[in-house]
């Protein structure tokens, strides 16, 4: 059968009307082992649950998982046999065979569930991954679990807040997300923690301000707009902010020269004719338009040969981090410094 909605997903799992065998993956890895650990439960029952009930990991070998498939429950209806994170794209040519037949021969008192709570499928290269998908549709239930859109999210929170006693405003809940990222399991850490401190009451703005946690992104992206602004101390407030908490350099390059690559793309867009989101037509920016957004509006305060010395320094700078030439921190500092100067209109030598 084709690939199912969540929306039915949850109604057979309301109904525990099963199909033999699902494969559960995904973007929002939060929701793929919620829903898991669901059916698992479902599927497995309470009775005799330690005979009727087998999970595997990565480290299982086909031949083990078809054993656990292939036997019958002890005293049920059925029998549960759950995989976490099989990678089909490692697997080689006789054991991936022997999956293909495994699916396609489930007996009817099994239910097999493979779930991906780490895997993350590259749909354009794994191969292997491509065929199992269209197997696994023939043969039984493929559900794909993608982000929640941000304006789902605020809902979750402040649904979230209300359950737990306090008061959550829609635009507190943007803010959160703003900081944290579109991770459901962050969020709801971040949620978790901000109401424990709370007990009763509303979330207020200054108290999201304090307590949430900002990932990489979204410091860097600090980091990128007080730079445009020329604020240097705020620059290097963050930059030591970075530091202070353990950031890898490298890994703080990487966000901060894709922000100037985001502004280069969107200036160089605009100025032959096109729009601000033309170059997610040809690069990778689902449902990450609003970096493009966030460009259009930083780029104004640069011109185009400012971001290309921009560009230069960000190159210089992520060479000599990874040849190891120097004080990585003293490396950093002087790209804070030369790309402050080029945002006030200096030419740097």
């Amino acid at each position: 059968m084709p690939e199912i909605t969540e929306a039915e997903f949850k109604k057979q799992l309301e109904k525990s009307d099963f199909s033999n065998f699902y494969l559960i993956y995904g973007e929002e890895k939060y929701l793929i082992v919620n829903y898991a650990q669901k059916m698992i439960a479902k599927a497995a029952g309470s009775v005799f649950s330690d005979f009727n009930l087998q999970c595997f990991d990565d480290s299982a070998s086909i031949d083990e998982i078809a054993a656990a498939v292939e036997a019958l429950p002890f005293m049920a209806e059925r029998k549960c046999v759950a995989v976490s994170d099989l990678d089909v794209e490692s697997l080689r040519v006789q054991e991936a065979a022997k999956l293909d037949e495994l699916i396609a021969n489930i007996p009817e008192t099994t239910v097999l569930i493979f779930y991906l709570p780490t895997v993350v499928i590259d749909y354009k290269k794994d191969k292997k991954w491509k065929k199992f998908l269209t197997s696994a549709n023939q043969t039984g239930c493929t559900v794909q679990l993608k982000k929640r859109s941000n304006l789902d999210l605020e809902k979750l929170l402040c649904t979230g807040a209300t359950k737990r006693g306090c008061v959550l405003p829609r635009a507190g809940a943007a803010r959160i997300i703003g900081y944290c990222g579109n991770d459901m399991q962050t969020l709801l850490n971040e949620l978790e923690k901000l109401c424990a401190f709370v007990k009763e009451g509303e979330i207020t703005t200054q108290l999201i301000d304090q307590m949430v946690v900002r990932n990489l992104e979204t410091k860097v992206y600090d980091l990128s707009k007080a730079i445009i602004a020329g604020e240097y101390d705020k620059a290097y407030g963050v930059l030591d902010l970075l530091f202070y908490q353990n950031e890898e350099p490298v890994s703080v390059l990487a966000v901060l020269s894709s922000a100037y690559v985001d502004m280069y793309r969107v200036r160089t867009s605009v100025q032959s004719g096109y729009g601000a989101m033309e170059p997610a037509k040809y690069f990778d920016y689902a449902r990450k338009e609003f970096r493009l957004t966030n460009a259009e509006r930083d780029a104004k305060k640069l011109t185009s040969s400012m971001l290309r010395e921009s560009l230069q320094a960000l190159l210089q700078a992520d060479t000599a981090l990874k040849s190891a030439r120097g004080d990585r921190r003293i490396v950093m500092e002087k790209l804070i410094a030369q790309l402050l100067l080029i945002a006030e209109g200096e030419r740097i030598a």
